[in-house]
């Protein structure tokens, strides 16, 4: 099944350690970040975004399905209830240049926060949900962790667990016009 197809999801076909949790974030995959944070600043009537690059040299811990990660990304985010997460792919492979491929740019995914990443990798998994891809370690003190889980049949897009570090380390300066 390729995206949501007219309909919505029933949420009892997230994977079980995730049923009942609030959607905490919407993903969005963008070419360009600065671009996307001023149309979405535009949208929502936001301009506090915090900004990141994720990569092997800031997350200890990546793995693309099933290997270690090679993968970088720069997100922005901003709000609460839910988080939008504006993402661009910076190097692949990755689920994001495998879904950029597959159906543009958009709607990539929803989050739910969790309290620890690992378990519900574990349970989720045990429940023979396929992990696409990870990450831990990103927090100032080395916790935070994020796992994307292959849920396009069930749910028509991704389902991603977000273990929050309990402190982020500093933003980066928000990104002025094209690369």
């Amino acid at each position: 099944m390729s995206g949501l197809s007219g309909r919505f999801p029933d949420p009892g076909v997230l994977p079980s350690p995730l049923r009942g949790l609030p959607v905490a974030q919407v993903g969005i995959l963008v070419p360009d970040l600065a671009a996307g944070i001023a149309t979405w600043s535009a949208l929502l009537g936001a301009d506090d975004w915090l900004v990141y690059t994720y990569g092997p040299d800031s997350v200890p811990q990546l793995t693309y399905r099933g290997e270690p990660g090679t993968f970088r990304m720069r997100v922005a985010l901003t709000g609460a209830a839910p988080q939008v997460e504006l993402i661009e792919s910076l190097e692949g492979p990755s689920i994001y240049t495998e879904w950029i491929d597959e159906h543009g740019y958009g709607l990539h995914h929803l989050g739910f926060w969790i309290p620890s990443a690992e378990k519900t990798i574990r349970e989720v998994t045990s429940g023979g949900v396929g992990l696409l891809q990870s990450g831990s370690g990103y927090g100032q003190d080395g916790d935070g962790g994020f796992a994307y889980f292959d849920t396009q049949d069930s749910v028509g897009l991704i389902v991603e667990a977000i273990e929050v570090p309990k402190r982020r380390r500093p933003s980066e300066p928000l990104p002025r016009g094209p690369r």
